[in-house]
């Protein structure tokens, strides 16, 4: 079918593109600046997986204990240039979420108009996974832009043959696998997609296909000579994530729970969708007074509407059928990008005046974006607060980073606090209060904290601190080096309000060795 935008003028189409570039932009800064603020007033700390990405930023490496390097190096680069303030993880998160959202805009400019296209990224925006959870900067956030970026890189290379578009292909999809292994179900649904559709017929995709393999393994290449180098920790740990203890009603139970989880997390967009129907119903005048009567979707290629439906909804599919043939347990936050195109989805109702549909979907999901990130603001802080509920949002961080402070000056007057051995979390709050300089040693496990060297690492001392009655995991090695300090003691703390539970703070101290050469101040 061809396409009926053809008939818009070139120079308007320009024109057009040109003004929702800069209306995309805004409407994303407005986003990140939202999420990130009220984030930042509402907690008094990251959540656990940002939490662990700060620790992680302390040294750029070929690979971490659980997962790939890529969203470890980008927080690198931020703490470098901010800190470690409380808000950086979230807007970490919201960031790579708003390049995700470029290149689905990107994409839709490919296959019809630039106005069309911002529609769909404005919808898919309100999603959970560009909103309320792009908040929580981990693994499966991060690879939001990668992916969509492999969608968009795709579309182009199978419609033009260009080789350029498979090389940049190549090297994208080699730092989305830098990101998160499940990127390989991303690419198998490519495959399928290529193969139900007779391009793998062509030999200009095949040619594609070997350069942009090439330049997947160059990038992927010191990641896998670090995999052997470690034993596969990160896929042991994946491994292990998808364990189910029990037989095949477990399986089901999983695949049931993770489809119901991802419509939970898909309903402001079908919030957005109901709101649209509802206005339409009410004012339908606005949206036809154009001859148009086809809907956008008949207006794009048959070839692109392909497209959308096979890669967009291939990614969920597959996941169900994996866990079905293999007898593994799905996590919800595995769908994180498993839905980057159903914001197109709108087109097959869609029609009528751009303009309009235009205003009123950016009116909605500002207000939906406002209600979710005020709503979920409040409930995180104050809520949790006066109720005293144990959330990490309310994590007494701060409190307990000082009290520790005071102690080590008490007992190492002549040097600063610079390592501290606990989990993750835990160490992370006490580290990042401290000092931009000081370190977590997780877990006293050095595979674990690369960034420090056995030989030296306890030269200028280290503060062990754990909690017996509070969230955490306390391995042997920990426990045995807390053992070991010849000062120790311990505080209580509460939570956060009145109403919260009051926990107790181990600490113990190996002071420097005379090996400890710290910088002046």
């Amino acid at each position: 079918m061809t396409s009926h935008s053809g008939s818009v003028p070139s120079s308007f189409q320009r024109q057009s593109g040109s003004t929702t570039h800069w209306l995309l932009l805004a409407y994303l800064a407005v986003v990140v600046v939202l999420w990130t603020a009220l984030c930042a007033f509402s907690h008094k700390a990251p959540d656990l997986d940002g939490m662990e990405e700060l620790v992680w930023a302390s040294s750029l490496e070929w690979g971490y204990s659980k997962h790939p390097p890529l969203p470890s190096w980008l927080m690198y680069v931020l703490v470098e240039l901010f800190g470690r303030p409380i808000w950086l993880t979230f807007f970490a998160g919201q960031l790579v979420s708003a390049l995700a959202l470029w290149f689905v805009y990107l994409l839709g400019c490919e296959f019809t108009t630039p106005r069309r296209a911002l529609i769909a990224t404005i919808m898919v925006s309100v999603t959970m996974y560009f909103s309320l959870r792009a908040t929580i900067y981990n693994h499966n956030t991060a690879q939001l832009w990668s992916i969509a970026a492999c969608i968009w890189l795709l579309f182009r290379a199978l419609r033009d043959d260009g080789l350029s578009n498979w090389l940049w292909l190549g090297l994208v999809a080699g730092l989305a696998m830098l990101t998160k292994y499940s990127a390989l179900i991303q690419f198998a649904v490519f495959f399928v997609f290529m193969l139900a559709h007779g391009y793998l017929r062509r030999p200009a995709v095949w040619k594609g296909i070997g350069a942009a393999t090439v330049v997947f393994l160059v990038v992927v290449l010191p990641h896998v000579f670090w995999l052997v180098a470690h034993d596969f920790a990160p896929l042991r740990y994946a491994d292990n994530s998808m364990d189910v203890d029990g037989g095949y009603i477990d399986v089901l139970k999983s695949m049931v729970d993770f489809s119901v989880d991802q419509v939970a997390r898909m309903a402001p967009l079908f919030v957005l969708w109901f709101a649209l129907w509802w206005w339409q119903r009410r004012d339908a005048a606005p949206t036809l007074h154009s001859a148009q009567t086809y809907t956008y979707a008949q207006s794009i290629t048959p070839e692109a509407r392909a497209f959308l439906l096979w890669v967009g909804l291939g990614p969920f599919a597959m996941t169900l059928l994996v866990s079905a043939i293999l007898g593994t347990k799905l996590v919800a936050s595995w769908g994180t990008t498993f839905f980057i195109l159903f914001g197109f989805y709108a087109f097959w109702r869609l029609k009528g005046s751009d303009q309009v549909w235009l205003r009123r979907t950016a009116v909605v999901a500002i207000a939906l974006h406002v209600l979710m990130a005020v709503g979920y603001a409040v409930a995180r802080g104050p809520v949790a607060y006066e109720t005293g509920r144990m959330t990490r949002s309310t994590f007494p961080g701060p409190e307990i980073a000082a009290q520790l402070q005071q102690v080590w000056a008490q007992h190492v007057p002549n040097a600063p606090l610079r390592l501290v051995a606990s989990d993750t979390w835990f160490g992370g709050n006490v580290a990042m209060n401290v000092s931009d300089d000081t370190q977590v040693f997780i877990s006293a496990d050095y595979f674990q904290s690369p960034w420090l060297t056995p030989e030296t690492a306890l030269d200028c001392g280290v503060l062990v601190v754990y909690t017996p009655d509070g969230r955490g995991y306390w391995s042997t090695e920990l426990m045995a080096l807390f053992d070991k300090s010849p000062m120790q003691g311990e505080f209580k703390q509460q939570w956060s309000s009145d109403k919260s539970p009051i926990f107790t703070v181990k600490w113990g101290i190996t002071p420097p060795t005379p090996n400890c050469r710290l910088a002046a101040g």
